[in-house]
């Protein structure tokens, strides 16, 4: 593979915000969208090529904007369209791109559509949405049960029909199968992208649409109470139904119209399954969500293998990508140690492919702690120890009252540790997580072999160690990893006898080393040159 042409999303780092959390210019205690333009600079200084906006629309904030009441304004707590258009402005002025979520699998409750839906049972709207007869004896139409916990269906005594909701009673489940469905949605696609958004992440893919008879999905072998309510069934009927493809391909086509613009999907499935997201003809998802770094133990052997089949089996031609943490998982510095979560960063920014970075991360930032009598998240109260409030804490920028996020009072607690883990703080400091990241970034912005070169896993076994070739135009660069707090000696020699260390995650090293018997410290990676 050499450095010829790739298109912006290929080459490039998309950085998701989380609006709420990120910053607070109007000081109500909640992000907005002036909030995010204040910190546009820190973000170019940063690196990073993409932003990705958590859901901003009207909504009741049920689920925090995952319940959308319109889709085709900005909620009032993060200001207004003029507000999203100086951002966009001012976000492709510094030559980055915007991304938008956009959440099709259902609406808020209090969406006029539902509304008109639930008013009778003869109402034009009723299909919108799914509702079906209660069963002989009363009960839900079927067994499926809510990521949230519970039946994923509520009577309405009104009309005495159930609806479906995959996720909270307030986000009814729209019914895709009608056309009418269809093009509304895509209305709103286009509304976004005539104001000149570079793409979306689509929220749940691969739920959209569902088994048409409405089949029981059978039980999860094993589960018991306390496991995750959204892994009490396999779901065969509820999700990833052949039909979808041909939505995905029309959600595609829309937005090749528009140029080089990118479609990102949210698809939590095992990797067979995931990667027809791709589709057929490379027609649908640019970038299917690859979540395995999230979800698997933080050990080298486990990641080393998870690249080594992933790279194996994408499709001709399409494009990997990566991410560590996002609004819906616990940070990657609380499942693993700060100082491996450094390294986390390094396999995540050099692997091949698209990296998604999670607002703090580049700050070695937490999960907060948040007292039972704060919490917010919906699936925290309907399934206490399941919530998503700890990583949804608000950005750290300073050692001020409340990490420079807001004058007021924020909407979730910072984390305690904001005094020392800050932008400000970190900045200053050679060795710092930020200062890292910040180097990790440039250093693969400035050579085709990082961006955009081929991978190899290196034949070099060990426990603990993780290593792998980038090549591109003559380019010939190792990353060596280790996932172990032992110091590791290895004989790299199979990729050449010596290299130059462009980068530790120690910041401390740098310069000539002899790959027959490579020293790496604990915790430490390494991105060197091959001579």
């Amino acid at each position: 593979m050499d450095s010829a042409p790739h298109q912006w999303w290929q080459t490039g780092v998309v950085y998701q915000i989380y609006p709420r959390s990120f910053m607070d210019a109007n000081g109500d205690g909640t992000g907005d969208l002036a909030g995010i333009q204040k910190r546009l600079d820190y973000l170019q200084w940063l690196g990073v090529d993409a932003l990705w906006l958590s859901p901003i629309y009207p909504s009741p904030m049920a689920d925090f904007g995952y319940d959308v009441a319109n889709y085709v304004d900005v909620d009032p707590l993060f200001g207004h369209l003029d507000d999203f258009d100086r951002l966009l402005a001012e976000v492709h002025r510094r030559g980055m791109r915007l991304l938008l979520d956009f959440v099709p699998n259902h609406t808020s409750d209090q969406h006029p559509w539902f509304v008109a839906s639930r008013a009778s049972r003869e109402n034009p709207w009723r299909d919108w949405y799914i509702w079906r007869d209660p069963m002989p004896n009363g009960g839900p139409p079927n067994n499926w049960t809510s990521f949230f916990g519970g039946d994923a269906w509520t009577l309405d005594p009104a009309t005495g029909q159930y609806y479906l909701h995959l996720f909270d009673s307030r986000q009814p489940d729209l019914n895709w199968r009608r056309p009418e469905v269809r093009a509304a949605m895509y209305d709103a696609m286009h509304f976004w992208m005539e104001r000149g958004v570079d793409g979306f992440r689509v929220d749940v893919m691969w739920l959209m649409v569902k088994d048409a008879q409405l089949r029981d999905n059978p039980p999860t072998p094993g589960w018991k109470l306390g496991d995750s309510p959204g892994t009490r069934q396999i779901m065969r009927y509820s999700a990833d139904q052949p039909e979808t493809h041909q939505i995905v391909r029309e959600m595609r086509a829309l937005l090749d119209g528009y140029g080089e613009r990118v479609l990102i999907g949210e698809i939590y499935l095992p990797l067979p399954r995931l990667l027809t997201y791709y589709g057929d003809h490379l027609d649908e998802a640019h970038l299917p969500f690859n979540f395995q770094l999230v979800r698997l133990p933080w050990q080298a052997a486990v990641v080393r293998q998870a690249v080594e089949d992933y790279e194996a089996a994408l499709p001709p031609g399409a494009w990997p990508n990566w991410v560590l943490s996002n609004h819906d998982n616990s940070r990657i510095a609380s499942r693993i140690s700060l100082a491996q979560a450094r390294v986390a960063q390094m396999l995540l920014l050099m692997l091949r492919g698209t990296p998604t970075c999670y607002y703090g991360d580049e700050l070695g930032m937490r999960d907060g702690a948040i007292p039972p009598e704060l919490e917010v998240d919906p699936l925290a109260k309907l399934s206490p120890g399941y919530g998503r409030d700890p990583e949804r804490t608000p950005m750290q920028w300073d050692a001020s009252p409340n990490a420079g996020f807001s004058r007021a009072t924020p909407w979730l607690p910072v984390g305690e540790d904001y005094p020392t883990v800050n932008v400000e703080a970190e900045r200053s400091d050679p060795r710092s997580t930020l200062t890292l990241i910040r180097q990790l970034l440039a250093l693969r912005r400035s050579l085709p072999a990082l961006t955009v070169g081929s991978y190899r896993t290196a034949s070099v076994t060990g426990d603990d160690l993780f290593l792998y070739l980038r090549e591109a135009d003559g380019q010939r660069m190792l990353v060596a990893l280790n996932f172990g707090s032992a110091p590791r000696t290895v004989d790299a020699s199979a990729v050449g006898s010596q290299g130059t260390v462009l980068l530790s995650t120690h910041l401390d090293r740098e310069g000539v080393t002899d790959l027959t018997g490579l020293e790496l410290r604990g915790d430490e990676g390494l991105v060197i040159q091959i001579d």
